[in-house]
């Protein structure tokens, strides 16, 4: 999954050709002109190559089309800069609904300057918030997300009540799973919590994948398993 050398989607070779082709980034969704590909078909940009976590993340979900988080969130932990735990998923959880919210309103101007707003929010939260404040940085993260699609401010009635509402019900999906963290549990379960506030509270429904089997369970040496809901061997 953390591929270092070679592909850095599925850690197979590159092919070079000498004519330069239309490819689409793995990763951003962009197209560039490149002779360079995996055999796979993998290609990555030299932008999504370089960037760090969160800037990858940024990237990504200002040029996704795409109306479907979990779908974007699961391309997202794929890629090597986003490491297996770490605050970066504090910014993934709203980064992700944020773009598919306003995909499916097809306002990409609203989606850029939220993202942004989101992504200097998020750096507050620190890494070890689940442990150490009792509030996981990931359903703080869904919070976040419903302050800016509401504009809530500290003054704020029906807003202030529907983005703390939406981060307890997050932390209460997520308590109820029980520990240790696991940076790919928690945002599964806050970005489905998420589409159901915003179908509950909006009217609004977002493209959820409807079967989560989880991908990164043998990099986590905390991983709970079949008491996961996501884990790939779990009947829940």
């Amino acid at each position: 999954m953390n591929h270092k050398v070679n592909c850095l989607v599925c850690g197979t070779e590159l092919e070079y050709e000498d004519k330069y082709t239309r490819l689409r980034c793995y990763y951003c969704g962009e197209e560039y002109e490149s002779s360079v590909k995996c055999i796979n078909g993998h290609f990555v940009c030299d932008k999504c190559h370089s960037l760090p976590a969160n800037e990858v993340i940024s990237y990504s979900c200002i040029n996704s089309k795409s109306k479907n988080p979990i779908e974007l969130a699961v391309s997202l932990m794929k890629n090597p800069k986003v490491a297996m735990h770490g605050p970066e998923h504090h910014f993934l959880v709203p980064a992700v609904l944020l773009s598919a919210y306003y995909n499916l309103k097809n306002d990409s101007v609203l989606k850029e300057e939220r993202i942004k707003i989101a992504q200097q929010r998020a750096s507050n939260v620190l890494g070890g918030f689940c442990g150490f404040h009792g509030a996981c940085g990931a359903a703080i993260g869904t919070g976040i997300f419903v302050s800016l699609i509401t504009g809530a401010n500290p003054l704020s009635k029906h807003e202030w009540k529907l983005s703390n509402l939406m981060t307890a019900k997050s932390l209460l999906s997520l308590a109820n799973v029980g520990g240790p963290r696991c940076c790919k549990r928690v945002t599964f379960l806050t970005i489905i919590e998420a589409s159901y506030f915003l179908q509950e509270h909006f009217g609004i429904t977002l493209s959820i994948t409807n079967s989560i089997k989880c991908e990164f369970s043998s990099l986590n040496k905390e991983c709970l398993t079949n008491d996961c809901p996501f884990h790939s061997d779990s009947n829940k």
